[in-house]
């Protein structure tokens, strides 16, 4: 459905150029849900442009649908829907006239126009609000809207830029399920970008991580968070002064490593982080370290982040 070679974006500025996307080969595949992360600049939101005909590209190649983004962008634009990260919205009009409005732009006649307003509002919690001016609405309700808009025409590709920022979590619950009901009943290709890495581990097929204009990583969840060597173990101690008899104990177990003591607390990471913790508090017992309690927390995609660039994706993000 996706299919880009050697994508690049580059911006002239007065200190120079600009590579804000450098050389990207991305395959996306009918009916797949496709999590986009990086930090704010790595070059998510270029790329998602490049592909929606919004910013066209310094050199490669990117159809969309089976279209060239550069020399077909109308047929692009018939078979894509797009939420951006602004409000798309036009005060002055009324919640249903603006997604109706939007179905007969897309080609829908009157009558399948309004049941498609009214069934797509209902499904993102905007029944009720039909007779609402866009204007009067909260920043919720508005986001909610913007994805209404994106989807109302039912486009076999969505390219989803942070849409739930500014929802409350049962809003992106609804959001998500909602995705999930495109991908598994009518077989929607979605393209997303996000900083919650719980909605991309928890809604995507596969995660494409970007970090200064390139792709750094690609695969599922798991395969990702499988380059994170080990679980990481957290036990805490009764008393701060055993902090180093612990240590050692840890070091001595096969496969620990990235071994720290902190204010009475001992992490490190292991594989199979949960088999090994009955162990790790048998060998602390017999070596009479005292504990107040253990915790085994699986990689995140986060660890994902901080393993392939050294920093966090959280504190890149903010």
């Amino acid at each position: 459905m996706i299919r880009t070679r050697a994508l690049t974006r580059h911006f002239r500025t007065r200190s120079g150029t600009v590579e804000a996307v450098r050389g990207i080969d991305l395959d996306v595949a009918d009916g797949e849900v496709v999590a986009v992360l990086g930090p704010n600049g790595a070059g998510k939101s270029t790329t998602l442009r490049m592909l929606t005909t919004l910013l066209p590209p310094t050199s490669g190649s990117a159809q969309v649908a089976g279209h060239d983004v550069g020399h077909d962008a109308v047929a692009v634009r018939r078979r894509i829907g797009l939420v951006g990260q602004g409000h798309g919205s036009s005060p002055g009009l009324r919640v249903h006239e603006e997604l109706t409005a939007q179905a007969r732009l897309h080609g829908l006649g009157r009558r399948d126009a309004r049941s498609r307003a009214a069934e797509t509002a209902r499904m993102l919690d905007l029944d009720g609000l039909g007779d609402r001016d866009t204007g009067t609405l909260s920043g919720g309700q508005l986001r909610r809207l913007d994805v209404a808009m994106g989807l109302v025409h039912r486009p076999p590709v969505v390219f989803l830029d942070e849409p739930s920022t500014g929802l409350d979590p049962q809003s992106r619950a609804n959001l998500w399920g909602h995705i999930r009901r495109l991908r598994d009943d009518l077989g929607t290709t979605v393209v997303l970008t996000t900083h919650y890495l719980d909605e991309a581990d928890g809604v995507a097929d596969r995660v494409v991580v970007i970090d200064h204009g390139e792709i750094i990583a690609d695969g599922t969840p798991e395969q990702l968070k499988s380059k994170v060597s080990g679980d990481l173990v957290t036990v805490e101690l009764a008393d701060a002064a055993q902090a180093d008899q612990a240590r050692r104990v840890a070091a001595a177990l096969p496969g620990a490593h990235e071994i720290e003591t902190d204010a009475g607390t001992l992490r490190f990471r292991v594989p199979g982080g949960d088999t090994v913790t009955p162990q790790v508090v048998r060998l602390l017992d017999e070596a009479g370290v005292s504990l107040r309690g253990t915790q085994v927390n699986r990689p995140s995609l986060d660890d994902v982040f901080l393993t392939l660039t050294g920093r966090s994706l959280r504190e890149s993000a903010a």
